[in-house]
């Protein structure tokens, strides 16, 4: 899997990048790819959004500089902003599990593994969907299919972001509260060594269905590529490079 840090990025960019990237890697032009990045606030409305979770006045979110985006991942509302890691995995699961629950699971499951080595009670808290502290949620999952490939992902609340979801009934969950990795932990972890643990989980994860993973080669999945600042074309054509240089790698010469 190749793994890229973008950086802040505005949301309706990355949702445009993704759209290109699902395509390419339905065509087979890359391989499966997991973007690492952060947004400016931003409020998303999914599929099931209800607009009486949104409590703040639209002056209020303009004097705020929140942008509001209705997207077609699933769930209900959540916010989106500086301090937390958002990532998008672009996977093929025909190559590992057609079963959305599965996949779910599996992202919850990687979220778990980095919080609970950073020495907190971790857990799933179902029926609904994340990772929680108790009754508290520190990471929010809402995703896409197109024809078994994945997009939209996850949001771990890294720094304290109480400000912004009180603008919001998060995930549309009353009674709920949301938490992040600094106001348990008392202070923030490096950003670099999260991005690193977060792509090995998953890789991990996305692994564990037993079935081989044909597309990718064995190269490590905590090698991160950094893009800051970069266009959606720079983005795109960055990941057809990794893809290009895995063939050439993996391409065997008749003797």
């Amino acid at each position: 899997m190749d793994v890229f840090a973008l950086g802040p990025i505005p949301y309706i960019e990355s949702w445009r990048l993704q759209e290109r990237l699902v395509r390419a890697r339905l065509d087979g032009q890359i391989g499966d790819t997991l973007l690492l990045l952060e947004h400016p606030p931003t409020i998303t409305l999914g599929r099931a959004a209800d607009m009486r979770h949104l409590l703040a006045s639209p002056d209020v979110l303009d004097r705020l500089g929140v942008t509001v985006v209705e997207t077609d991942r699933g769930g209900d509302v959540t916010f989106h902003g500086p301090g937390q890691i958002v990532g998008y995995p672009i996977v093929d699961l025909r190559l590992r599990r057609t079963d959305v629950h599965w996949y779910l699971r599996q992202l919850e499951g990687a979220i778990l593994d980095v919080c609970c080595a950073l020495g907190l009670a971790a857990c799933r808290f179902p029926p609904h969907t994340g990772v929680w502290i108790a009754d508290r949620k520190i990471a929010a999952i809402g995703i896409k299919l197109r024809r078994w490939v994945t997009s939209h992902g996850f949001a771990l609340n890294v720094a304290d972001l109480r400000q912004w979801f009180r603008l919001i009934v998060p995930c549309g969950l009353a009674g709920y509260d949301v938490t992040s990795l600094e106001q348990e932990l008392g202070y923030v972890p490096d950003r670099d060594e999260l991005h690193r643990a977060l792509a090995e989980r998953i890789v991990r994860r996305l692994a564990s269905s037993g079935e081989s993973v044909r597309s990718e080669g064995n190269e490590s999945p905590t090698k991160i590529r950094r893009i800051a600042g970069g266009s959606l074309d720079m983005v795109l054509a960055a990941v057809l490079e990794c893809q290009a240089v895995r063939r050439e790698q993996t391409t065997v010469l008749p003797g």
